[in-house]
């Protein structure tokens, strides 16, 4: 089993550096995705454990294979993260359309290549250099981009497919699976992003909004970079002390493992351009009106939140029905005349 893995990672390699581009990456994937599997089916056997489903003539599935694996402490939480954004890109690659970056690709290939390096050595105790043909370059020579600058022009290069008369959402859409399939295996969601919220995640990028606000899970997590002697070492961290969880096992459409966060982004969900169409205002009378209400003093309604280095002013859905019924009883003339800015 240890071999057919083997054998599964150099051929994914060489379809990574492949000339031309037909079906690499869905091959790619599929293979890398195959290795994965199989290394750790034969890291369980290896540490003693059982990989059949009991009573049935069958091998335990991906899902469990990573359970088990964090189980015999084959690998850790912030490892399982690497190994299920792999297999959410191969299950979109095989059973529908993913449109993926080679920056992309690059970043969450490579980081999968140290993890599959880490275990063959400290369960196997087998140097990966010994493994390889003497043929075999590495995974890419191209440096890893951080993937702050990575979603930063990811979502710039989807704002202008999104642009008025382009007619190219549906390409927009296609490029943002790739985004909210690694959000979604952060968040412990085995799913395939639905239309409906990639076009909900269109809405938002065409507000301006910032890619951190979108893609919390995203924002809080690191790709730590490092020389070593064969490849470019990158490891998924996390940032400020973010816990990672084992998700209980038979939770509906779950992954193993996930990132845990304060459920802070779905409560305060609106942006300040968002809340300005919700009550019918333009930005700057807005802004006047909540300095005249105080609304950012008062947590129910306010709240600034940090993601990374970066903070947002996010506002409740409760703002929406206060501001409401305040412009029922206040002369907006009035508050626009003693708030609004004013010119230095």
């Amino acid at each position: 089993m240890l071999a057919k893995a083997e054998e599964s990672l150099i051929i994914s390699i060489e379809i990574f550096n492949r000339p031309w581009n037909m079906g690499r990456i869905e091959s790619f994937l599929i293979l890398f995705d195959h290795s994965f599997e199989l290394l750790l089916k034969a890291a369980i056997i290896h540490k003693g454990g059982n990989i059949s489903k009991k009573g049935r003539n069958e091998t335990i599935g991906f899902d469990q294979c990573v359970r088990s694996a964090i189980g015999y402490k084959i690998i850790d939480e912030e490892q399982a993260l690497v190994i299920q954004t792999i297999n959410g890109f191969r299950d979109a690659a095989q059973h529908y359309i993913l449109d993926i970056s080679e920056q992309h690709l690059y970043l969450q290939s490579q980081a999968g290549f140290t993890l599959y390096c880490n275990v063959l050595q400290n369960i196997f105790n087998k140097d990966i250099g010994k493994e390889l043909p003497k043929r075999v370059l590495p995974l890419s020579t191209t440096p890893p981009l951080e993937i702050e600058l990575l979603f930063e022009n990811e979502i710039k290069e989807i704002r202008k497919l999104l642009m008025p008369n382009k007619r190219r959402k549906a390409e927009a859409i296609n490029k943002l699976r790739s985004l909210a399939i690694f959000e979604s295996t952060l968040n412990g969601n085995n799913l395939q992003p639905s239309d409906q919220k990639l076009i909900e995640i269109t809405e938002k990028v065409k507000d301006d909004e910032p890619w951190e606000t979108i893609f919390p899970n995203v924002a809080s997590v690191k790709f730590a970079s490092g020389e070593t002697e064969h490849n470019v070492s990158l490891k998924l961290t996390k940032k400020d002390g973010l816990p990672i969880h084992l998700v209980p096992e038979g939770t509906p459409d779950a992954t193993a493992i996930a990132t845990r966060r304060v459920n802070e982004l779905d409560y305060y969900n609106l942006g300040h351009k968002k809340l300005a169409e919700k009550v019918g205002l333009t930005s700057p009378k807005l802004t006047a009106l909540v300095k005249c209400l105080g609304l950012k003093e008062d947590p129910t309604y306010f709240k600034e939140i940090k993601i990374g280095k970066s903070k947002f002013g996010r506002y409740s859905q409760n703002a929406i029905h206060f501001i409401n019924d305040r412009l029922k009883e206040i002369d907006l003339d009035q508050v626009w005349a003693k708030y609004r800015p004013r010119r230095r």
